[in-house]
C-alpha cells in the first residue's frame, strides 16, 4: 500500500493507522526524511508514531549520504523482500513522487558517463546561477521543467546532463519502462480542497518554527552546500542566517514555497490514473481497498 499525497496532507497519521490495523511495517518514500538531524524541517514521524509502527528509512543516515532515486530503489526492494518474509503487507508513504515511482515502477538505466557535462554544468551553476539552467531545462523538457523543484540544484543539473548526454528529455526516460514487481500495489492519496491544504501548511510551518526549526537549521547551517538541505525549510532560513532576508521575511517564504511546493506534487501524483484518492480521514475506505487484494 502507498500512501501518497502533498506535503502537510496528513500521510504519516493515515500510514500509521493502517500499520496498526493490519500489523503492517511502515517503509518511507521521502527523500529528505532519510537523513539524520533534520527531524522537525522534514516532518518526521513523532516518537509516538514510530513507537506505534515499525518505520524503515527515517533518519538512517548522516546528510552527507545522499541517496538518489536509483539507491533507494535498490535498498528499498531488498528492505521490502525482508518484510514481506514476516508480513503479507507493507505500508510505503511520502510525498517524493521521484522515490515513490523508483520503488514501484522501478529507475530507468540513464546515462551515467557525463562527467565532463556535469562539470561544464556546474561551471555555469556558480557563473550564471541556478535561473540560467532551469531555462535550458525548459527548453529541452517542459515536462520534468513543470514538476521539479527549480530551486533544487542537484536535481536540475542530473536532468541536464542526462538530456545533454542522450539528446532525449529526461522524463521520457524515466518512465519509459515500467519493472513488474512481485507484489501488488494500491496507491491511495489524501485529497484536501485546495484552501484547506494551504492553511494546513501554514499553520504547519508555524508549528515546526515553534518546536525548534531554527535551531534545528543552525546546526545544519555548515553543511548547506549539500543536495539533501537545498530543502523548503532550510533554504530559507539559510539566507536569513546570512543577512538575506529577516526573519519574518524568512518564515513567510517558507510558507510560500512549501504552498507551491504542494502544487507541484499535486502535479507530479495526478498523472497517475491507478491512485485511489480519498478524502482526510477515511480509513475505512483505505482498509478496504487493502483487504480487497487478500
Amino acid at each position: 500500500m502507498v500512501v501518497l499525497g502533498p506535503t502537510g496532507s496528513g500521510k504519516t497519521g493515515l500510514a500509521v493507522a493502517l500499520a496498526r490495523h493490519f500489523g503492517a511495517e511502515i517503509i518511507s518514500t521521502d527523500s529528505r526524511q532519510f537523513y539524520k538531524g533534520m527531524a522537525i524541517g522534514t516532518a518526521q514521524p513523532t516518537p509516538e508514531e514510530l513507537a506505534a509502527a515499525p518505520h524503515h528509512f527515517i533518519a538512517d543516515r548522516l546528510p552527507e549520504e545522499e541517496l538518489s532515486a536509483g539507491g533507494y530503489e535498490r535498498e528499498a526492494l531488498a528492505r521490502l523482500e525482508e518484510l514481506f518474509s514476516r508480513h503479507d503487507i507493507a505500508i510505503a508513504v511520502g510525498g517524493s513522487g521521484l522515490y515513490i515511482d523508483a520503488l514501484t515502477e522501478g529507475f530507468d538505466e540513464l546515462p551515467c558517463d557525463t562527467a565532463e557535462i556535469r562539470a561544464a554544468l556546474m561551471g555555469r551553476l556558480a557563473s550564471q546561477g541556478l535561473e540560467s539552467l532551469c531555462e535550458e531545462l525548459r527548453e529541452r523538457d517542459p515536462d520534468y521543467w513543470a514538476v521539479v523543484d527549480r530551486k533544487n540544484p542537484a536535481r536540475v543539473v542530473r536532468a541536464l546532463e542526462v538530456c545533454i548526454a542522450s539528446g532525449l528529455p529526461y522524463s521520457s526516460q524515466r518512465t519509459a519502462t515500467k519493472r513488474q514487481r512481485p507484489f501488488d500495489i494500491v496507491k491511495i492519496g489524501i485529497d484536501w480542497p485546495r484552501e484547506e491544504l494551504y492553511d494546513r501548511i501554514n499553520r504547519r510551518v508555524d508549528q515546526m518554527i515553534a518546536e525548534g526549526l531554527e535551531e534545528e537549521a543552525r546546526k545544519l547551517y555548515h553543511l548547506r552546500h549539500l543536495s539533501s538541505l537545498q530543502t523548503v525549510g532550510y533554504r530559507e532560513l539559510f539566507d536569513h542566517f546570512d543577512g538575506t532576508t529577516s526573519r519574518e521575511e524568512a518564515i513567510e517564504l517558507i510558507k510560500r514555497n512549501s504552498r507551491r511546493y504542494a502544487k507541484r506534487q499535486m502535479t507530479w501524483f495526478r498523472r497517475d490514473q491507478s491512485t485511489h484518492w480519498l478524502a482526510p480521514g477515511n480509513l475505512p475506505t483505505a482498509i478496504d481497498l487493502i483487504a480487497k487484494l487478500r
